[in-house]
């Protein structure tokens, strides 16, 4: 598992400009990545949008060979579409739900995937609940057992929550769900990229997931896991002629694969970059970016929690990258702003993106700092120079 830190950022554009501790947000692109979508837009300005997309095929059929190896899959199971929300949204969607149906989630579920919850239950009649968590902080797997009867119809939770460290047990969901033969949705926006993840070994029917992120791609790409078992049990919220063929006047069919939650138009340019993105990464390897990622994120744990009225927010058995934390007497979006003038990039977490697990702890907002591979130990240590001299 060796790195070479001096290769990694030199092949990162951005590192030369800013300190960028925002990577839950949005990783920074690798050379290979921004130089294969500039070299597509320029086909397209050269020769037409149609004929440079007839001309990259094999690159863009590469993309679903890519995300499917990324993830244990085939590749007749992978969609590719805009991003990690429209991909959840065309698998849960496609759920079908009758009064009565429950869905479980997590306490730490994404404020989009729970609007969508209530929308569809308000609809037919379904019921939203959320699991429990254990002493940790994180999803307690035994609640979730003691919960699940014949009205279970889906489980639905988020791998890695955007408001923190916190780690899901996604596996241990899945040896549940599939014991008990309920659909399993897994929102792994934030999780794929940054650690190991295997839709075998978790056990989900369902994945998403996004580009941006970890795996350090375009904007407006993501991807769709869905398990061949399932495909035939999801009809997509809305199909076009990509997704299926009128074959007759009054008939239309729909297409066996993961393709059929796909729509026609595309960005050829990004989704050839989403597949550079993902060879990059696991030629860098998946198991080397998450014990890079861990240590990092100690580091700062360790030294933020030095500082005085600094109040670290991360919970659960396992914590990945993403770090959240508060400063008595200071609200988290004026230090975001505070940082972003002198060069750093974090974010803020809000209530309005977390709502049931930040009311559970009392919280309305947090500063989050997430790590990727290519930062530094000195970066880390820059970082909370500048902090404590806000402070």
């Amino acid at each position: 598992m060796t790195f070479d830190l001096d290769h990694a950022r030199a092949e990162t554009p951005g590192c030369q400009h800013v300190l960028h501790l925002n990577n839950a947000g949005a990783g920074l692109m690798p050379r290979p990545v921004l130089d294969a979508v500039i070299a597509h837009l320029e086909r397209e300005a050269h020769i037409g949008g149609y004929e440079a997309a007839d001309a990259a095929h094999d690159a863009v059929e590469h993309t679903y060979d890519a995300a499917a190896a990324l993830i244990g899959c085939q590749r007749d199971e992978i969609a590719i579409v805009e991003n990690a929300t429209r991909a959840w949204d065309m698998a849960f969607y496609s759920v079908p739900l009758r009064p009565g149906d429950r869905i479980l989630t997590a306490m730490a579920e994404y404020a989009s995937n729970y609007i969508a919850y209530l929308q569809v239950a308000a609809r037919t009649g379904a019921v939203v609940e959320a699991i429990p968590n254990d002493e940790t902080g994180q999803l307690s797997v035994d609640a979730l057992r003691r919960m699940m009867d014949d009205r279970v119809k889906l489980i639905a939770i988020t791998h890695v929550p955007t408001n923190g460290g916190l780690v899901n047990p996604a596996a241990a969901v899945g040896r549940l769900a599939r014991a008990a033969g309920i659909p399993y949705l897994l929102d792994a926006c934030q999780s794929v990229g940054q650690l190991p993840v295997d839709v075998e070994e978790i056990g989900c029917d369902m994945l998403s997931a996004t580009g941006r992120k970890y795996l350090r791609g375009p904007r407006g790409t993501g991807f769709l896991y869905v398990r061949r078992t399932m495909l035939e049990r999801l009809e997509p919220p809305f199909l076009d002629d990509h997704a299926a063929t009128w074959v007759a006047r009054d008939r239309y069919e729909i297409r066996p694969d993961a393709r059929r939650f796909e729509n026609w138009e595309t960005n050829y340019a990004t989704k050839i970059g989403l597949g550079v993105a993902i060879d990059y990464a696991r030629d860098v390897g998946i198991e080397t970016t998450w014990a890079r990622i861990q240590s990092l994120g100690a580091l700062l744990r360790g030294r933020l929690g030095e500082m005085p009225g600094v109040v670290m927010r991360d919970i659960g058995a396992e914590q990945c990258g993403i770090v959240t934390f508060t400063v008595a007497g200071h609200e988290p979006a004026r230090l975001v702003a505070a940082l972003l003038a002198r060069g750093v990039n974090v974010s803020s977490t809000t209530v309005y993106g977390t709502r049931l697990d930040m009311e559970a702890r009392n919280l309305t907002a947090m500063v989050r700092a997430s790590v990727h591979y290519y930062n530094s130990e000195e970066e880390i240590e820059r970082f909370c120079t500048i902090l404590a001299a806000l402070l």
